[in-house]
């Protein structure tokens, strides 16, 4: 006979193993079902979080993971839209064809920007990110560049279209081509911070000089990562130019970048899945703080968001992790 303590923790064993394969099948049928049950703007919101939950992974490597802080995001975001757009509109390059050039154009940017940041640490090398993020909106609107760029006009975007006998609207084919390469861009991601990549990265937040002592090239991950997580902003911004249909510089302000950061700490810094919590936080916070109370929203947002550090001061992804924990753990072990 099995004795009773060791048989519950077997059966709490086939649990912790099956809610995983549930959760994932269950996030499978939710995201293939959803443009097939919305449609409009309630697409256009699932598609940008989408969007979202693609930048925010690439910030959350270089802040959560190796810890130097950004606020340029926005500025590489913008560097991806509309090389996109560009390519599109004066190379008539086809969407799919952009993104791996925008994707190229942001890691070079980004890596070559990470160079000389590689002397500043904490608030400095926020000071000077915040430059770039500053900058970049005003660069867009330079003169010399308003035949690329469209100046203050910005630039329009023809939405793609499903190819021949593929029974899709161009709404529901732009959801897919986000689902796409966000799929992608998630499991890529996820095998980079698993890795040894990863691992170095952590010991660089935790102790840049015992990392250093280890043999970790401090200058050589600080440089590529910052270079990765600026190719995961353009990828961002790419899919943003077919979901929005237009770029313009005043659309990448200051405040694209403070969301970005608002969102991994509200989804988790250091966690992949902290990504998909925060882009769902930016994409739909806002709207129901303003259902809550339209005279003062942004008052409403600014207490939520004290009341998720307080309660969650490890992000969504930490509470839920804690959860899970919980629920593996058996009954009445000590």
């Amino acid at each position: 006979m099995m004795p009773a303590e060791t048989e519950a923790r077997l059966v709490s064993r086939r649990h912790a193993v099956a809610w995983p394969a549930i959760g994932a099948i269950a996030a499978c049928v939710v995201l293939l079902g959803m443009p097939f049950v919305f449609s409009g703007f309630q697409l256009f919101q699932v598609s940008m979080t989408l969007v979202y939950a693609v930048a925010l992974l690439g910030l959350n490597i270089l802040t959560g993971y190796s810890g130097q802080i950004s606020i340029a995001h926005g500025a590489f975001y913008a560097l991806g839209a509309y090389t996109s757009a560009i390519l599109m509109e004066h190379a008539g390059l086809p969407f799919y064809a952009t993104i791996p050039v925008a994707a190229l154009v942001c890691f070079v940017t980004g890596f070559l920007f990470g160079l000389p940041a590689l002397r500043l640490e904490g608030l400095h090398l926020a000071l000077a990110t915040f430059a770039l993020a500053v900058a970049t909106p005003q660069l867009l609107k330079y003169k010399a560049l308003e035949p690329w760029t469209g100046g203050v006009q910005g630039i329009f975007i023809t939405q793609p279209v499903a190819p021949a006998g593929v029974p899709l609207s161009a709404d529901q084919w732009t959801y897919f081509t986000c689902l796409v390469v966000c799929v992608i861009m998630f499991a890529l991601g996820r095998n980079l911070v698993r890795g040894r990549i990863g691992r170095a990265l952590i010991a660089i937040r935790d102790h840049s000089t015992a990392a250093a002592a280890m043999g970790v090239n401090l200058a050589f991950y600080k440089s590529v990562t910052f270079g990765i997580s600026s190719l995961y902003a353009g990828v961002a911004g790419a899919l943003s130019c077919i979901v929005v249909q237009f770029v313009a510089p005043d659309s990448f302000g200051m405040f694209v970048s403070i969301m970005f950061l608002v969102g991994i700490i509200i989804g988790g810094a250091a966690s992949v899945s902290g990504a998909v919590f925060g882009a769902i936080a930016i994409e739909f916070l806002p709207n129901l703080t303003g259902a809550i109370s339209k005279s003062a929203p942004w008052a409403v947002y600014g207490v939520v968001l004290i009341l998720i550090i307080f309660l969650m001061p490890g992000g969504v992804a930490g509470a839920v992790s804690r959860q899970l924990r919980r629920l593996r753990e058996p009954s009445g072990a000590s």
